[in-house]
């Protein structure tokens, strides 16, 4: 029988930031009145969460990497690399595809409430969330759907 989680440290962080961004955003005028204040940890989680994304989780449970790089001609370029899909958890697997999806989601919901709300400055926030979101989301999904360079 496959193990639930093969790398539960990897899983951990993959989730906690996206979790804690989340929470920041929604709880952190509890703990400070200050919208700088706020701003500031919610962004630096989801820049945490990105870099995690990106860099380790997208490696480690699903053998994905992506990254993007500017030609001559100032044209973008997509790199991508992908492990034997057969080696991977099934569990981890399942875990970072849903749980780009559900984030991306939940910032799509929060922002739609921010507009009804017309609380332009939290808005920015859940820009920077939806940006952060959509670049890893797109870049794994393209990985994974066979744009690949590198296999």
């Amino acid at each position: 029988a496959e193990d639930k989680y093969a790398n539960p440290i990897t899983v951990f962080f993959h989730t906690c930031f996206k979790v804690a961004a989340v929470a920041a955003y929604l709880i952190g005028g509890f703990f400070s009145a200050s919208y700088v204040i706020n701003f500031v940890v919610t962004i630096t989680l989801l820049g945490i969460d990105f870099w995690i994304v990106k860099n380790v989780s997208g490696r480690i449970l699903v053998g994905l990497r992506w990254w993007n790089e500017i030609n001559e001609k100032g044209g973008s370029i997509w790199r991508f690399e992908s492990l034997d899909q057969q080696q991977l958890n099934k569990n981890e697997a399942w875990l970072f595809w849903w749980s780009l999806y559900i984030n991306a989601g939940v910032w799509i919901a929060l922002g739609i409430v921010a507009l009804i709300k017309f609380n332009l400055d939290y808005m920015l926030i859940v820009i920077v969330a939806i940006v952060l979101n959509s670049a890893n989301t797109a870049g794994y999904t393209k990985c994974q759907k066979g744009y690949r360079i590198f296999c």
